[in-house]
């Protein structure tokens, strides 16, 4: 089990963007994703946990430990036990063929409607 690097962030009203957090407040600290500042945002982090592209079992490991770590600090149930419940290959990357194929045909269809556009217009 990896070791959990995330520590509380307390300073909420004196930050003026997301890149004022330090990296120690991110779920992944090396990328800098899944922000964990408050309950909502754990929360958030857990349901988009499969969605973070580009980054290692390891760090997975990592970013499970700080999910953890700060959903007890800030409340939040989490019945998961290991990130492997939470998800490894991002929704949008496995149906990758599917959404060419869906932009291909929406692409077509728009070409339809301004070439039809164009033959009321005239």
């Amino acid at each position: 089990m990896a070791r959990a690097t995330w520590k509380p962030h307390e300073k909420h009203g004196e930050l003026t963007e997301r890149g004022d957090l330090p990296d120690s407040v991110h779920a992944f600290p090396k990328q800098r994703k899944e922000p964990l500042t408050d309950a909502s945002h754990v929360r958030n982090a857990i349901a988009r946990f499969d969605q973070v592209r580009a980054v290692s079992d390891e760090e997975r490991d990592v970013a499970f430990a700080n999910i953890k770590k700060a959903a007890k600090h800030y409340g939040v149930g989490l019945t998961e036990k290991d990130w492997h419940e939470l998800g490894r290959q991002p929704s949008t990357r496995r149906n990758t063929a599917d959404r060419k194929k869906s932009a291909r045909k929406a692409a077509a269809t728009r070409k339809k409607r301004a070439a039809t556009t164009r033959k009321k217009v005239r």
